[in-house]
């Protein structure tokens, strides 16, 4: 089996499989710490469709890298600093090489930690219905991908397989940290809705500095969504990835008009494409035209080189 790019599957047999996730092969490295492999994967509508897209693992780890680097003074994060290549077989170092990191096993919090700069997506259909997004009143009169007066944190739950994300509001997100973190918290001294408020606070500076990042280098970071996970001590780190354009809505900024529906260098080009078709979005996915998926994974390469300032590896 070739494992030069794309990578659609990981099969490295010298370390125990956690699990597949929609775009991560995770392994276990001893009892602390993940091998984590970003494929080249891509879901839809909660549907990995069947093929990959060229480099996207890749550019999911080098930006995410470039933030968990870049924003470590603000929260630390799950990064070890080992070389993925060494945990692996040498048979196997090609699969993992440039698309994964070894991170360290942490306690992940049981919501999404999402934060909206702009009013767009299921933020827009629920101010238009509400004049609220997730239960925040905004002002009236705000337009489609209008700049929010000030960045909001709206906390989701986790899904099952197959199922979606529901938006929550801040008291329910302390509810389920406190549940789900207690036994984990036992001993700190630390309860878990102390622990869902700072990961509020984090995920909102978190985005403030990224997004002031991205504008100089002529992105907007629409919204994003974060993980955390808490040590046995109860220190709240940075984990999965952050900031990519799996993660996040990149939009580029000389184009951005407020009222329309802005271009994007994240999947939602994919999106647009699917919306096309007669398919009810459940799997399996339809396959995808060449053309689509060129011109996505050059969004992907376009929005990593931006950010980081460096060219992606051949």
């Amino acid at each position: 089996m070739s494992f030069s790019s794309p990578v659609f599957e990981t099969a490295i047999r010298s370390l125990p499989l956690v699990s597949r996730g929609k775009v991560r092969d995770i392994y276990a490295v001893g009892a602390d710490k993940l091998l984590i492999v970003a494929t080249d994967r891509l879901s839809a509508f909660d549907v990995i469709l069947p093929d990959p897209i060229p480099k996207k693992g890749q550019v999911l780890t080098a930006v995410a890298n470039f933030w968990f680097g870049k924003l470590a003074h603000i929260l630390p994060n799950q990064l070890t600093g080992i070389d993925p290549q060494s945990v692996v077989a040498p048979e196997e170092a090609a699969q993992v090489s440039g698309r994964a990191v070894v991170a360290r096993r942490l306690q992940p919090l049981p919501i999404e930690a999402v934060v909206r700069g702009y009013l767009i997506g299921s933020g827009w259909k629920d101010y238009q219905q509400t004049g609220a997004v997730c239960g925040l009143p905004l002002p009236a009169g705000l337009r489609l991908a209008a700049r929010l007066p000030e960045p909001l944190f709206t906390p989701a739950t986790k899904a099952e397989a197959g199922e979606h994300d529901e938006n929550i509001s801040f008291s329910e997100a302390q509810k389920l940290c406190a549940a789900r973190l207690a036994n984990v918290l036992a001993g700190t001294g630390k309860r878990g809705e102390a622990i869902c408020g700072e990961a509020r606070d984090a995920a909102l500076a978190l985005y403030r500095e990224a997004a002031a990042h991205a504008l100089a280098r002529g992105i907007l970071i629409a919204d994003t969504k974060f993980e955390f996970g808490v040590d046995a001590s109860g220190t709240l780190h940075l984990i999965d990835e952050a900031l990519t354009p799996d993660s996040s809505r990149f939009w580029p900024a000389d184009s951005y008009r407020e009222g329309e529906n802005p271009a994007s260098f994240d999947k939602q080009f994919v999106r647009d494409y699917l919306e096309t078709l007669d398919w009810n979005k459940k799997a399996p996915g339809p396959r995808l035209p060449a053309e689509v998926i060129r011109r996505t994974s050059e969004k992907y390469v376009e929005a990593c080189e931006r950010l980081t300032g460096e060219k992606l590896p051949a």
